[in-house]
């Protein structure tokens, strides 16, 4: 079944450039297009697209505002936000609102149709570096490290407590921004296996996506943006 795509931008050119990299794919169909954010969020009301590829600056409504309503209105919704910067203040605040990743505009073709399908199989886009840079510019705004035990390891706080030692460690390298395949190579499972204990994780925490379960991560203190 084909993955369904609203196109959301202020620059007509770059929509059509977008839509005609998209129809060369055959999984991959876009279904509207917005040019501002209030048309964004009624045309994700009535389209119910599998991803949103959300601008961040627009006028009118920008690309933030329409990306917390779409969520708000529809909390299964899939935003992946486009921007012309690598990480910035409107980056942050999409993430924080909801959406699933982000992508720059001059990525390549095969990078965003690959970006598209992974948001909507319930993955996020946030390379690493990326996930650094993100957790380096809130930093300030993370509590501090829990008190660590007498052998260095992180306390069980309430929520943790929730995981398995496994679910703790895949929660651990998802923070650190690895993919799925990454993980499994790591742990020397499968790639299924490894999905499910994510799903478990999100599911034991309450939380969204994996965005969401980098910043709890950094939240209670399992890594750490100084973190080598």
């Amino acid at each position: 079944m084909a993955i369904t795509v609203l196109l959301a931008d202020d620059q007509p050119l770059i929509r059509t450039g977008f839509r005609m990299i998209l129809e060369e794919q055959e999984d991959i169909v876009v279904v509207g297009e917005a040019s501002d954010g209030d048309e964004a969020t009624r045309l994700a009301d009535a389209l119910r697209p599998d991803v949103v590829l959300m601008d961040v600056r627009m006028p009118v409504t920008d690309g933030i505002e329409a990306t917390r309503r779409i969520i708000e209105q529809h909390p299964g919704a899939k935003v992946l936000v486009l921007t012309t910067f690598d990480i910035d203040e409107y980056v942050f605040s999409a993430l924080r609102y909801g959406a699933s990743g982000f992508l720059l505009k001059d990525a390549r073709p095969a990078e965003l149709a690959d970006a598209i399908r992974a948001v909507a199989s319930g993955d996020a886009v946030v390379a690493p570096s990326a996930t650094r840079r993100l957790l380096d510019a809130v930093a300030g705004q993370l509590p501090a490290a829990p008190p660590q035990g007498a052998d260095g390891a992180t306390p069980d706080l309430p929520a943790l407590a929730r995981l398995t030692d496994r679910e703790r460690e895949v929660l651990g390298l998802v923070a650190a921004g690895l993919s799925n395949a990454e993980i499994a190579a790591a742990l020397y499972v499968s790639e299924a296996t490894v999905k499910s204990h994510v799903g478990r994780v999100l599911s034991k925490l309450g939380l969204r996506d994996r965005v969401q379960a980098v910043v709890f991560a950094y939240q209670v203190g399992l890594v750490r943006p100084t973190d080598p």
